[in-house]
């Protein structure tokens, strides 16, 4: 139930994960606050810039290897295969659902209003240009950049 006394006003979200699991919480978090009025920032950080790089979005993985909600032995995720299996029926189970992809993700996501931001840091530590960045970007910003950009009343910072 909504406190309407402190209602939330922006909301900051932080994706640090590159696994379909988190990039797709990122957006689906980020969408469904647009649709509700409200301010959102996406924040993309090591290896959460999987989300948002050209090359690497159109097919994100799923951890299988220490990842208990898998239901299955960690040691199944060495054999060959199995990951890229595990995501292969991820991907076709959010297809069933009409998920978008990644990128038509984003672009529902900016032409509601929202913004997305890569992480200075990360992007100079694995060596990532700009311009390998979806046109979906508004910038690259450092850690204090964000958190200015997060400030204000009734704002909320979510790491997923």
């Amino acid at each position: 139930m909504s406190d309407n006394k402190h209602p939330i006003k922006k909301v900051n979200i932080i994706c640090a994960k590159g696994n379909i699991e988190d990039i797709y919480a990122t957006l689906v978090l980020g969408n469904g606050a647009v649709m509700e009025g409200i301010e959102a920032n996406l924040f993309f950080t090591f290896f959460g810039l999987e989300g948002i790089v050209k090359k690497w979005m159109k097919k994100p993985h799923t951890a299988v290897i220490g990842n208990p909600a898998m239901r299955m032995p960690s040691l199944m995720g060495v054999i060959p295969g199995v990951e890229a299996m595990v995501s292969s029926m991820m991907r076709k189970e959010m297809d069933k659902l009409d998920v978008p992809p990644i990128d038509e993700f984003l672009e529902l996501f900016t032409a509601g209003g929202g913004k997305v931001y890569a992480c200075k840091l990360a992007m100079d530590m694995f060596k990532i240009k700009e311009e390998e960045l979806t046109e979906y970007v508004s910038g690259i910003l450092t850690v204090g950049d964000f958190y200015e950009l997060a400030g204000g009343e009734g704002s909320q910072i979510i790491f997923t």
